[in-house]
């Protein structure tokens, strides 16, 4: 078998704090506890599917519990001294009822079913700890009505005499799961009707309930502590994705409003996203630079041969890389909040659990062609959306995935719905198919094949001129930025003059969130010194100026890299916005003033005395550069003590001693007259 019955040991459980402290109540307060809290479980309904029997039992014996403690609230004097401790016992007793009955309604059908004997054992456990402490309490102590008492004596005759019973059909139907994943690992695609009967069986009726499934199925991920059983369970997400496309209707966005939100569904605060992939941060670090990356997109960044920082161009004093736990911390406390899933530090997370199981690998192929094949043939713009979006939402799971959805040849058909006549037709199609676009260029791999693919890179392109919405015009830009992560690809987009025009105009006239992954994609391109005379010609030195106020350090960043990279022109395009930047450095966050003042090191060290001068003639400038050196971030106060070395050569008529690339020397008259601003 695939998945053998050991390697699924008990989960870890969720209960209550309640359920391990012993109560501090009155006599009087305890009762009614115990009342409340039997009364609560008595209205829970029993488990629909799997282990049916086992819940109605139990529910049905705390039913006959609530019953005794209402009669015992009807006196009106009561003192429990004698029984006390058997009732604070039966309190956590009755706690853990309810929370394993809560655990088993709302967790994962298909684990349920892979733990049925463990948790059918469970339920024993506790009607055996119901039955001593029925044993234990004295009905003779306490005047109770006659059919009070009868149905207490059954009660505790009916817990005392309680086996362990397993449903024969629960069992089969395990059975049945583990030979279909062992099937899967042969590579043995598994036959329609008899996956629609398991389906039916666990109550998984539609595309809406698969995908709750699979999110509860990644919970339990999470909870499980073995990594052969980590591994073993997304075998199970694999096949209940599988099912989920094959068996029923796909999903469309809204139509799954209801379920927990994905990341990428989620509007991500730009400081969570890592700026390499675009993505919600899990694992970030801080690399020499100072700038905060996803573990996982900088070490691939680092091992493809850069030796710079992606973002800002800087080259690295070296490749160590720091965990920023207190960011990280705060990007698991907002995914709790919006309930998105997020793996912690010593989680072993979705991509590697499914490249270590053969079977959930399989699965993930099988479900890929399918999809892909059933795009390639259909015939209607409501059906090819619907598959799509399954193309999309598989591909943002995990690299696998991506892998093989490309494998199957998604690509080139994807690329028939990037045509801005498809946009006009169906928006929602155009952006679902950037989209998945985008998903699959995460991977390096895809990269070079949406490259290498004519069709596929103009429709990217097409899209971000004449997309029909601006999340599809967004999606595009992003899609551009992932592919220019790749030196090659990088220099290749850059010489082209519609990817250049289409980016300009999107962070020109575009909304927040497109004109940032706009100016991102351009920050990118402008690492190569072709790309960044072209953004000059096309006036980025003047889009940059109107964007300082609204997206200061991404403009920020732009502005020094094409200085760095643009030539004299650049530098002379620079000239107008060094107020700008004089007024972020002393009125901007903390990370906008940081990439203003490196921005102006550049500048000035680019441009000469001409430039310096323009600097000097702002009010207060030391004053400004000095709070900097002692109250910015360490970046800012390095590049803050240049710029005023920079200054103060420049006032000393030292020109030579700070310029990049001149050999001006300034003569007695023009560094006479030369003043800085006291501070």
């Amino acid at each position: 078998m695939a998945i053998p019955p050991q390697v699924f040991p008990p989960r870890k459980r969720r209960p209550s704090a309640g359920a391990f402290i012993p109560p501090k109540f009155s006599d009087q307060r305890l009762l009614q506890s115990l009342f409340l809290l039997s009364q609560e479980i008595s209205s829970l309904k029993p488990l629909q599917f799997l282990l049916r029997r086992n819940s109605l039992s139990i529910i049905r014996k705390t039913k006959i519990l609530a019953i005794l403690f209402e009669e015992l609230l009807k006196k009106p004097i009561l003192v429990l001294s004698p029984t006390l401790l058997c009732f604070e016992e039966m309190y956590l007793v009755l706690q853990r009822i309810k929370t394993l009955l809560e655990d088993c309604v709302n967790g994962s059908k298909m684990w349920l079913l892979m733990q049925s004997e463990s948790i059918a054992n469970n339920f024993h456990e506790l009607t055996v700890e119901l039955a001593t402490l029925l044993d234990i309490f004295s009905v003779k102590e306490v005047e109770i009505s006659e059919d009070v008492e009868e149905l207490f004596l059954l009660l505790r005759k009916q817990c005392s005499q309680a086996k362990v019973f397993v449903d024969e059909r629960d069992s089969s139907l395990r059975l049945d799961v583990l030979t279909m994943l062992d099937r899967i690992q042969k590579e043995i695609v598994p036959d329609n009707s008899k996956l629609a009967e398991i389906f039916d069986f666990l109550g998984l009726p539609n595309s809406l309930s698969c995908k709750e499934e699979i999110e509860n199925l990644e919970d339990e991920v999470q909870n499980q502590k073995d990594e052969k059983a980590k591994s073993d369970m997304i075998a199970l997400i694999g096949l209940v994705r599988y099912a989920k496309c094959v068996l029923f209707e796909p999903l469309t966005p809204g139509s799954d409003s209801k379920t927990k939100k994905l990341a990428s569904d989620a509007n991500i605060p730009a400081d969570f996203r890592c700026p390499i992939s675009l993505d919600l941060m899990r694992d970030p670090v801080v690399m020499a630079t100072g700038q905060t990356y996803d573990r996982e997109s900088i070490a691939l960044w680092i091992e493809s041969g850069h030796n710079t920082c992606p973002k800002t161009g800087q080259a690295l004093v070296h490749t160590s890389l720091i965990p920023n736990q207190a960011l990280k911390n705060l990007i698991a406390m907002w995914c709790r909040e919006l309930k998105i899933p997020f793996e912690t530090a010593g989680d072993n997370n979705r991509t590697n659990g499914v490249i270590k199981n053969k079977a959930a690998l399989e699965a993930t192929k099988m479900t890929a062609s399918f999809l892909v094949n059933k795009m390639a043939a259909s015939q209607s713009m409501e059906a090819v959306n619907g598959v799509i979006y399954e193309l999309r939402t598989l591909a943002k799971s995990n690299s696998d995935s991506r892998a093989c959805i490309a494998e199957a040849g998604a690509i080139p058909v994807l690329a028939r719905y990037l045509g801005s006549d498809v946009g006009a037709g169906s928006l929602n199609l155009q952006v679902n198919a950037v989209t998945a676009m985008l998903n699959l260029s995460i991977l390096e791999a895809n990269k070079t094949r949406i490259m290498e693919n004519g069709k596929a890179l103009n429709g990217v392109i097409e899209v971000l001129r004449t997309g029909a919405t601006w999340e599809a015009k967004g999606n595009a830009a992003a899609t551009i930025f992932s592919l220019s992560c790749v030196h090659s690809h990088r220099k290749l987009l850059g010489r082209k003059t519609r990817v250049i025009k289409g980016l300009m105009d999107l962070a020109k006239s575009g909304p927040p969130g497109p004109k940032r992954d706009a100016l991102v994609a351009i920050l990118n391109l402008a690492g190569d010194r072709e790309a960044a005379r072209r953004l000059v010609e096309e006036g980025v030195v003047d889009m940059v100026k109107e964007m300082i106020n609204v997206l200061p350090v991404e403009a920020t960043a732009i502005l020094e890299m094409v200085v760095k990279r643009g030539g004299i022109m650049a530098v002379a395009a620079a000239h107008n916005t060094i107020k700008k930047l004089g007024t972020l450095m002393r009125e901007g966050s903390e990370t906008a003033r940081e990439s203003a003042v490196a921005t102006l090191v550049t500048i000035c060290r680019k441009g000469g005395a001409e430039i310096v001068a323009e600097l000097a003639t702002i009010i207060g400038i030391e004053r400004i550069i000095w709070e900097l050196m002692g109250s910015g971030t360490m970046r800012a106060r390095r590049k803050a003590s240049s710029l005023l070395r920079i200054v103060r050569r420049w006032a000393a008529g030292l020109d030579g001693d700070f310029l990049e690339g001149h050999s001006t020397v300034a003569t007695s008259s023009s560094s006479s007259s030369r003043v800085v601003i006291s501070v």
